[in-house]
């Protein structure tokens, strides 16, 4: 089945300003992306006639859905009627229903109707208007050589209902999509040229109708397999069938797939096990603690936690000793292990677990430089600790060590 292109098109100068964010347009390649079309290109134009033409111009070349929101107001500097007039050779004529809609619009309101309103009823004549119930400027549909034309207005929950009611049945009509199909595998402890050495040969035998994209971010590598196809459930077996084989090279790195995060896998693991889990954080900052209990019913697994930051705390309340410190220091090994195994026998639970280091941007020396930090996990049976190297940048360091001390929890779990 042929592929179904679409590029979306945000008119105004204020989006190019970054006065406003366009979350429109991320919301539209959702719903496209559901129905089946691929976006290829979205591109932001201000408010000025030849950078609109040649918008319209280089969009219809590329793409079988051009979809166009903002631009639509009453007032001189909103272009996109009169530049869809001018791009398809029509002329702009007043639309009785629109404006009978707009006048109504403003009386049940109790607003004074003026002729600059009287300008939201002007559009292209060879348009097919989509009444907008929610606001005053209509959208309009243009058909061309098999190609699709849509303006809607920038307000997006005009645009949005727009879309639902109207747009998206339309385009089903118009167009046999294909099903396209994601499937996202999250990964944590491996960077991402590491994680494509071990999985080259897997992804160089995938088939052509199924794509791979590396998709990066702090601490985590997600990898989101695009399956392109005509039955949403073969689809969805062959992808299977595929992370199977995947998971055998690298299983022991893969937390979750699709909206699962990793505080959530962790709390999981621990809800499976049967086991409880509390935290001494130093570094971090009580930000592994904020993470994991923005899981909802995360009280089932997680007892408590503190933040030690000055030594005192760390001795008087978890029991590090004093010469642990005077000899290795709070930034080490043997101070983290005391912390994690303090922390478990403090909330008596099963697992603790504990960071320490130099966020920075200060307070760094020569053998313990910022982004030195330690962390380490302790059941009762084990306690392991491991040392990181990280950044100079405080914040991105409370980040990952966040992930850290996480992952840490969830590879004593696996064993």
């Amino acid at each position: 089945m042929k592929k179904v292109l679409a590029e979306i098109l945000t008119i105004g100068d204020e989006i190019l300003y970054g006065q406003i964010t366009d979350t429109n347009s991320q919301w539209m390649s959702a719903e496209l992306d559901e129905l089946g079309v691929k976006v290829i290109r979205k591109t932001t134009v201000g408010d000025t006639e030849l950078d609109i033409l040649e918008a319209f111009s280089q969009a219809e070349e590329r793409a079988d859905i051009v979809l166009i929101t903002g631009g639509l107001g009453p007032t001189n500097d909103d272009l996109t009627m009169p530049m869809l007039a001018h791009y398809f050779g029509s002329e702009i004529v007043m639309n009785e229903d629109v404006l009978n809609h707009v006048q109504d619009f403003f009386e049940r309101r109790g607003r004074v109707f003026t002729e600059l309103n009287r300008r939201q009823a002007l559009v292209p004549e060879i348009a097919e208007v989509l009444h907008n119930d929610l606001g005053t400027a209509p959208g309009t549909w243009y058909e061309r050589n098999g190609k699709i034309f849509v303006s809607m207005p920038g307000v997006p929950h005009e645009m949005k209902n727009l879309m639902k009611k109207l747009v998206i049945p339309k385009l089903r009509e118009f167009f046999q999509t294909p099903v396209i199909y994601h499937k996202l595998i999250k990964t944590v402890g491996i960077g991402e040229s590491f994680l494509a050495d071990k999985i080259k040969s897997w992804e160089d035998g995938l088939p052509e109708h199924i794509s791979l994209a590396y998709l990066p971010s702090i601490g985590h590598v997600k990898l989101r397999l695009t399956a392109v196809g005509d039955d949403r459930e073969s689809l969805k077996q062959e992808v299977q069938s595929l992370i199977e084989d995947l998971l055998q090279l690298v299983g022991k790195y893969v937390y979750g797939y699709d909206e699962t995060t990793l505080e959530k896998a962790i709390g999981e693991m621990l809800l499976e096990e049967g086991k409880t889990l509390a935290l001494a954080e130093s570094c971090s900052g009580g930000y592994v603690q904020h993470k994991l209990t923005t899981i909802a019913g995360s009280s089932s697994y997680f007892q408590g936690g503190v933040v030690p930051y000055h030594n005192d705390h760390k001795i008087n309340v978890l029991g590090v000793k004093p010469q642990t410190l005077e000899t290795h220091g709070a930034v080490s090994e043997a101070c983290v292990k005391e912390m994690a195994e303090g922390v478990r026998k403090l909330f008596k639970a099963d697992i603790g677990a504990a960071s320490s280091g130099i966020a920075g941007p200060g307070g760094g020396t020569p053998d313990k430089p910022v982004g030195t930090v330690w962390i380490a996990y302790a059941d009762g049976e084990q306690t392991v600790a491991k040392k990181l190297q990280l950044t100079q940048n405080r914040i991105l360091n409370i980040e990952l060590t966040e992930i850290s001390v996480l992952n840490l929890v969830r590879k004593s779990l696996k064993g």
